[in-house]
């Protein structure tokens, strides 16, 4: 069965409205700025998205770029540094998959896929949930990744308390449905350890519950995002 579904999804060049159509399941709100390149995975013969994937331009400054690059792009000048960067990175801005259609592999498959036919060497990536969700690294990427704050691993820690795991933890919807099915002993431990995370969010910290402060929390979940990279290196090679 899941074969026969996935074999008939093609990925093909996306629009904004293929964006649209899914952002309502991506953990971020709001739009996902100015893009480089919309790619969809769509039903042979059906209009309607199953999955999206954004690119964009890369951010200038990002520390554990310069890492995983061996500093390629440090120590040189402002303008230059930004027309190295500009010339040979894109960033992958969101990656969202239609809920019915998730665990199948496809944001994987998305980021595979699409990634070779973004004409340049380097494509990067900051998840914010790559700690429970790796579907980049599984694609390909090579990840680098900051110490987790100790917040952030309790909190995961004590959802999986009340049975919500890591890989729930993409899905705001999921995550919001659980907790509101509780039992009233589960709800007040959840609630106290969702309050207490929220301490170190200034305003945030009085959010009431509800979907739009399940969807805030997952969001805060890895205060310092996981970086990823892959290198074309059909491109690579010939120039550096």
């Amino acid at each position: 069965m899941i074969c026969s579904v996935t074999r008939k999804l093609k990925v093909v060049p996306g629009c904004l409205d293929d964006y649209r159509a899914l952002a309502n399941y991506h953990y971020r709100d709001g739009s996902p700025g100015p893009f480089a390149a919309i790619f969809a995975l769509k039903n042979i013969g059906q209009p309607n998205p199953v999955g999206v994937i954004v690119y964009k331009m890369p951010t200038p400054g990002i520390e554990l770029r310069n890492i995983a690059t061996g500093n390629l792009f440090a120590g040189l000048d402002r303008s230059t540094q930004l027309a190295l960067i500009n010339k040979n990175i894109r960033c992958i801005s969101r990656v969202i998959i239609e809920p019915r259609f998730r665990g199948l592999g496809l944001a994987s498959r998305l980021v595979r896929e699409t990634m070779p036919h973004i004409n340049v060497p380097i494509i990067e990536a900051l998840a914010v949930m790559g700690l429970v969700n790796p579907f980049f690294e599984k694609a390909g990427m090579k990840s680098f990744a900051g110490k987790l704050p100790a917040r952030c691993t309790r909190l995961i820690e004590a959802f999986s308390v009340v049975a919500i795991e890591q890989h729930q933890l993409i899905d705001p919807q999921t995550v919001q449905r659980k907790l509101d099915r509780l039992p009233t002993r589960y709800a007040e431990f959840i609630e106290l350890e969702i309050r207490g995370f929220l301490q170190s969010y200034g305003d945030r910290r009085n959010m009431s519950p509800g979907l739009e402060r399940t969807r805030y929390v997952l969001s805060k979940l890895t205060e310092r995002p996981i970086y990823y990279i892959w290198f074309n290196r059909s491109l690579v090679s010939g120039n550096w």
